[in-house]
C-alpha cells in the first residue's frame, strides 16, 4: 500500500535550501518516490499552519520510505541543511481505496 512523506519546510539559507532540495531530490527518485506537492504553503482553511513551503512525497510503501531515510543519500542530503533548513516530517500509511473504517 503507498505509503507518504509529509514535509513542512522553513528555510533560513536559501542557498543551502537549494543545495539540499536537490541532494534530497535525487535520493527520493532513486527511491521510488516521487513528488505530489511541493510548493509554498497556501492559507490555511482552518486553523494555522506554520511553515513556508509544504512537500507532499508518495512512496510504493512504509519499507521504501525507511529505506530512503536511512539512505546513505538522503543522510548526505540532511548534513546540508543542518542549521539551515527547518523541515518536520511525518511518515503516514495510505488508506485503501474504500477508505478507513470507523471504531464500532
Amino acid at each position: 500500500m503507498p505509503a507518504y512523506v509529509i514535509v513542512n519546510v522553513d528555510l533560513l539559507d536559501e542557498e543551502a535550501g537549494l543545495a539540499y532540495a536537490h541532494a534530497a531530490q535525487k535520493s527520493i527518485l532513486s527511491h521510488g518516490g516521487r513528488y505530489l506537492i511541493s510548493s509554498p504553503t497556501p492559507k490555511p482553511v482552518e486553523g494555522t499552519w506554520d511553515s513556508s513551503r509544504l512537500v507532499v512525497i508518495e512512496f510504493p510503501d512504509m519499507d521504501r520510505i525507511r529505506e530512503w531515510y536511512d539512505s546513505p543519500e538522503y543522510q548526505r542530503a540532511r548534513e546540508i541543511r543542518e542549521g539551515k533548513v527547518h523541515v518536520g516530517m511525518l511518515f503516514v500509511e495510505g488508506a485503501p481505496p474504500e477508505g478507513f473504517s470507523l471504531p464500532g
